[in-house]
């Protein structure tokens, strides 16, 4: 049987803007479930910037240390328009860790169709970065 792993970073994250669903030793999977309000237009188009936040929270996730903050995020690409009431899974994997630096791929799909993919660069700090 698996170990159950907890969440030790980002503890106050809205679960509106992605639901975590799993965590690993190498990544995490979290749902984002599409609502009017994140809407930019009567259309029903998703603001990228919700698509991006869930997708965010996904690599902090999946290197899952207690003050995590991301430094870079490349190679994002928006591949496919999301619309209100759908879900989209994020899957996060750990491309490398070294030392306090961790690379995150974060790939997110709606069923089978790949709507979303970045490489977040993150840095484990001692303390928490508002901290002095």
């Amino acid at each position: 049987m698996e170990e159950k792993i907890e969440l030790k970073t980002h503890l106050k994250f809205n679960q509106k803007f992605g639901r975590l669903i799993e965590i690993t030793q190498t990544g995490a999977k979290v749902i984002l479930d599409t609502t009017k309000d994140m809407a930019v237009d009567e259309e029903g188009l998703i603001h990228g910037g919700f698509t991006f936040g869930a997708a965010d929270f996904c690599a902090m996730a999946s290197v899952n240390e207690h003050f995590v903050v991301l430094v870079k995020a490349t190679e994002c690409e928006f591949m496919a328009p999301i619309k209100v009431g759908e879900s989209v899974e994020f899957i996060g994997e750990i491309l490398m860790k070294e030392k306090r630096k961790v690379e995150v791929r974060v790939i997110g799909r709606l069923q089978e169709i790949k709507v979303f993919e970045g490489i977040f660069s993150c840095v484990i700090l001692e303390k928490h970065v508002l901290k002095k």
